[in-house]
């Protein structure tokens, strides 16, 4: 069955590409931007989305991207960048994209209270939507956001009906599939009449995607840590500009927790909690004999130690899937797996991997600082060679499936050094456009079971064995 769905989505992605070169671009190369058509043609998920917002109807589906690839041209949407756009409209605060909804889409916040109407900066501002919308489109590729369309103190100079259509426009037609949901926080009763009509702009299916919600309901849709306090929110976030707002990834991430600076080395703190976790999942039997077995080799150096707590760590939550980046092949490709609060919060592991001839720095930001301990959280990794991270959160703070976690890479020259100082400067010097970067999502396992551990019969056998062969023989079974 999956097979089948498989092969036909294959042919209408196929036929939709067939059609539109044929019936489309055929002598009217100058109606659209070479760039999309080429995209067309190489990106099945582009061509996917279009397909799926009309139920797969081709000749629907091949109207939706003429007029869509039109508009991309006129407004130059692939060229959009800061300097497109006025400086006085970034530095206003209305249209932005920071933080997520319960379900972990981005938030598209568009503050109405700084919008008036003007016919003259109309074109900028949709210029400012398309910019944002073409921005996150490319580096999130399909996952939706949540619009917060906030009317509080708004006034009848703001109504600009146009305006909202362009906006509705973007996700019906420009950007198929990306609405989760928009919420409209605080609409005053002036304004009852003119969302009826946007009502009917949206269509019926749509229309359940429109949210009105008070101070007491917009709880329903995000969290406190993610709503500003006029909606009843904690979250101390204040807009400026520059720089822009850039997906909410703050640093420093610190190795010990949120304190102002990295502690790059293990101390036998650490280390002996490390241990402990793992005794309190074991018999008292089990624990008698690891314990004697940990005596036997006290004389074992740091650095042994330290390879002990990794080969732990990679048989607590060994990754499995890749994402294969130009600079780093990173695993986990998409998710970190944390467990439930019930069950209690485990540490994950991030493994990257060196795939160019030249050393490349790393550094881990993370959406939210304070509740995380990385190790290593800014270092390099040599040319073939691979870095584990641990990732774990800090004083039993709770992980949130909002929370962020970003993976910035980047070439550096044979002669740099990789001491802290020389990162530093190296993060400081290097382009933009040479930045690696890969997201990664949180995720809560839910399930409470008790982890099962399984040791090799000859775990024990104190005479040719250390503890870091007993480490390694430790397997966890997740439930």
């Amino acid at each position: 069955m999956a097979e089948c769905h498989t092969q036909n989505k294959a042919k209408l992605v196929s036929e939709t590409r067939r059609r539109f070169e044929a019936d489309y671009v055929t002598d009217k190369s100058d109606k659209y931007d070479p760039r999309d058509v080429e995209r067309l043609q190489q990106d099945d998920n582009w061509v996917e989305s279009y397909l799926l917002w009309r139920h797969n109807n081709v000749d629907e589906t091949l109207k939706m991207l003429d007029e869509s690839f039109q508009w991309r041209k006129e407004m130059s949407v692939n060229d959009l960048t800061e300097s497109s756009i006025p400086r006085w409209l970034l530095e206003i605060g209305g249209i932005y994209l920071h933080g997520y909804d319960k379900e972990g889409n981005k938030l598209f916040w568009i503050r109405v209270k700084y919008h008036i109407k003007d016919h003259k900066t109309t074109l900028d501002k949709k210029k400012l939507i398309a910019f944002w919308l073409e921005r996150y489109a490319k580096r999130e590729n399909g996952k939706p956001v949540t619009v917060m369309f906030d009317l509080s103190e708004t006034g009848i100079n703001s109504i600009d009906m146009d305006f909202v259509r362009f906006i509705i426009n973007c996700f019906k037609v420009y950007y198929p599939k990306y609405l989760s949901k928009m919420v409209i926080f605080d609409m005053p009763w002036i304004m009852n009449a003119a969302f009826k009509i946007v009502k009917s702009w949206l269509g019926p299916e749509a229309v359940s995607l429109l949210k009105f919600a008070s101070k007491n309901e917009v709880q329903d849709y995000v969290s406190v840590e993610y709503l500003p306090p006029h909606m009843g929110g904690t979250d101390p976030f204040k807009y400026s500009y520059p720089p822009l707002v850039d997906d909410d990834f703050q640093t420093p991430l610190c190795e010990n927790g949120p304190i102002a600076s990295e502690d790059e080395a293990s101390s036998k703190e650490d280390l002996e909690s490390d241990g402990k976790e793992t005794l309190e999942t074991i018999s008292s039997e089990e624990q008698t004999a690891l314990l004697k077995k940990i005596n036997i080799t006290e004389h074992t150096s740091k650095a042994e130690e330290n390879e002990k707590v990794d080969s732990k760590m990679k048989a607590f939550k060994k990754p499995l899937s890749v994402f294969k980046g130009p600079l780093l092949h990173i695993s986990p490709a998409e998710e970190l797996y944390f467990g439930s609060t019930e069950s209690g919060e485990k540490k994950t592991l991030i493994v990257l991997t060196n795939v160019t001839k030249n050393i490349v720095a790393f550094k881990v930001r993370t959406t939210a600082p304070e509740k995380y301990r990385v190790k290593p959280s800014n270092s390099s990794c040599d040319p073939g060679a691979s870095v584990d991270i641990v990732v774990s959160p800090h004083g039993g703070l709770t992980v949130s499936a909002q929370d962020r976690f970003l993976i910035m890479a980047a070439e550096m020259e044979q002669s740099s050094g990789t001491g802290p100082a020389e990162l530093t400067q190296f993060w400081k010097e290097v382009p933009r456009n040479k930045v690696m970067e890969h997201r990664l999502r949180c995720h809560i396992v839910e399930s409470s079971k008790p982890t099962t551990l399984t040791l090799k019969d000859n775990a024990f056998n104190m005479s040719d064995k250390t503890s870091e062969d007993l480490y390694l023989q430790v397997s966890v079974l997740s439930p």
